[in-house]
């Protein structure tokens, strides 16, 4: 059976760097087999959580919204990339939201996408990791899928700052398909 493959695009640019780093992962990952759906978060009506604690007592998200649709994509996905721009220092807001909604799998037994696969996708305009801001997403998301007990199977990385930039980067583009299909296999 084919590997499931759920791919989270946070950049409210259609043709920005990362999303073009994503699409490399989809096109690497088909080539092994896998199925893969690709999501455009800035498209999707996302709110932040609520905080009203109803999904740890229900196991159900109240808040109406376009998460309702990615709950169960998240849920059958073997592995999950979430590619994003670096915004002021760390992951944009649209990758945050959605992050943030993952409360809703917390059970008693710890967070059901445990065991998931993650791969990670991060553009940003200096050309140093650190003073970008690059470091700041690695590290938090590091420690949110160490929470969580999902397995960063790979992050590619780098500078991609105007529209364009990262296809210019034929290693870079390289990193990604190879991330996508080292998904797809594993």
């Amino acid at each position: 059976m084919s590997k499931q493959i759920l791919v989270l695009k946070s950049s409210p640019r259609v043709n920005g760097n990362s999303n073009a780093l994503a699409e490399q992962v989809v096109s690497g990952a088909r080539e092994v087999g896998a199925e893969v759906e690709s999501l455009m978060l800035h498209d999707m009506n996302i709110q932040p959580c609520d905080a009203c604690e109803t999904c740890q007592e229900t196991g159900v998200c109240i808040v109406k919204d376009d998460m309702q649709k990615i709950y169960p994509l998240l849920e059958k996905a073997d592995a999950i990339v979430l590619a994003s721009p670096i915004y002021y220092f760390t992951l944009n807001a649209q990758a945050k939201l959605v992050i943030e909604r993952f409360y809703a799998f917390e059970t008693e037994q710890g967070n059901s996408l445990g065991g998931k696969e993650i791969g990670i996708i991060l553009t940003y305009g200096d050309t140093d990791l650190h003073n970008s801001g690059g470091i700041n997403a690695i590290r938090t998301l590091e420690d949110i899928f160490h929470y969580i007990g999902a397995k960063i199977v790979g992050i590619v990385h780098g500078t991609a700052d105007e529209v364009g930039d990262a296809e210019k980067e034929p290693e870079l583009m390289e990193r990604a398909y190879k991330l996508g299909q080292k998904l797809a296999a594993v």
